[in-house]
């Protein structure tokens, strides 16, 4: 997209969220590269981060990210709109952060709850001390990107390496601690994503562990229709720990979850559980719709003298 193109986009969306705040709440714009948008609900407030320059959404249809899920729930919003990589470190977001405890605008909900996923998820549990006994909801979070604490094995994200993680806000582990609860989401398989998890170990931190899910575990969640009412329940205070990895147990039908564990035992170099795995797929579903899990059972088949692949005896 040329220059013109995305200022004319970026203009289109100021123009909207302009619209939405002065009719429901309030929006502003915190510098050049942010932007906030509250809309009103009941006393619960979902606080949502998002980067409107990654928007799938048509420019018309754009809010930032939950804020219609949110909405729907009858729950007030306030989200935080970045244009790039921002990771939200800016000083001009830390003072509106400051402004919003200062004026005790978060004391006017019952409940208060910071939710977002990868750059949004650090942003939630960074910014969530600006209203102590908040909830914390964070989906692959990262801890920091301090280089000097992420230096060593932290490859990703590169533009934001130049951005400021000290100070105010700073370091999510330290500010999650404000938090009457925080969730923190990742695949342990995910290894930087894992070691950013294990840097969140104050009491009040429940992990919970999505094997095979990926880094984007949100997109998958929603594949298979876990994530809106994994996150209802989170924010109504009614769900527990049993209660989430109960709703993630429907992971096992998702082709992408089936194809995720199929390649994590390919590069565990277990044959023969593998060829047990892709019949047990093929068994469980419509085989011709699983063409790469009958070449694999084949495959190892050939190498270890096993029954090869039968249609007639695996099918639903």
């Amino acid at each position: 997209m040329n220059s013109s193109a995305q200022t004319d986009k970026q203009i289109a969306w100021t123009n909207q969220l302009e619209k939405l705040g002065a009719e429901h709440g309030f929006f502003r714009q915190i510098d050049a590269e942010h932007k906030a948008l509250f809309l009103r609900g009941d006393d619960t407030l979902v606080v949502t981060f998002d980067n409107l320059d990654d928007a799938r959404q048509k420019v018309e249809d754009r809010l930032p990210w939950g804020v219609k899920f949110i909405n729907s729930q009858g729950w007030s919003a306030l989200g935080i709109a970045a244009h790039g990589w921002t990771w939200y470190r800016t000083r001009e977001v830390c003072d509106f952060f400051d402004e919003l405890r200062d004026s005790k605008f978060f004391d006017q909900f019952k409940r208060v709850v910071f939710y977002g996923t990868s750059m949004a998820g650090y942003a939630a549990a960074a910014f969530s001390s600006a209203a102590p006994g908040a909830t914390v909801i964070a989906l692959s979070p990262q801890a920091t990107l301090n280089r000097d604490i992420t230096g060593g094995w932290e490859t990703r994200f590169r533009a934001a390496w130049r951005r400021d993680f000290d100070g105010r806000y700073g370091y999510a582990p330290e500010e999650v601690a404000a938090a009457r609860k925080a969730w923190v989401f990742y695949d342990p398989h995910t290894g930087q994503d894992a070691i950013h998890a294990a840097l969140f170990r104050h009491p009040n931190t429940t992990h919970i562990r999505c094997r095979n899910f990926g880094h984007n575990l949100g997109s998958v969640m929603a594949m298979m229709g876990a994530l809106k009412p994994v996150v209802y329940g989170l924010v109504n205070d009614d769900l527990e720990e049993a209660g989430v990895y109960q709703l993630l147990r429907d992971r096992r039908t998702l082709p992408y979850y089936q194809k995720q564990l199929l390649k994590r035992l390919q590069e565990m170099k277990r044959p023969r559980l593998t060829y047990h795995y892709c019949h047990a797929v093929l068994k469980a579903s419509y085989p011709a719709r699983r063409p790469h899990f009958a070449n694999q059972m084949n495959q190892i088949a050939r190498q270890l003298g096993l029954p090869a692949y039968d249609p007639a005896t695996t099918s639903p």
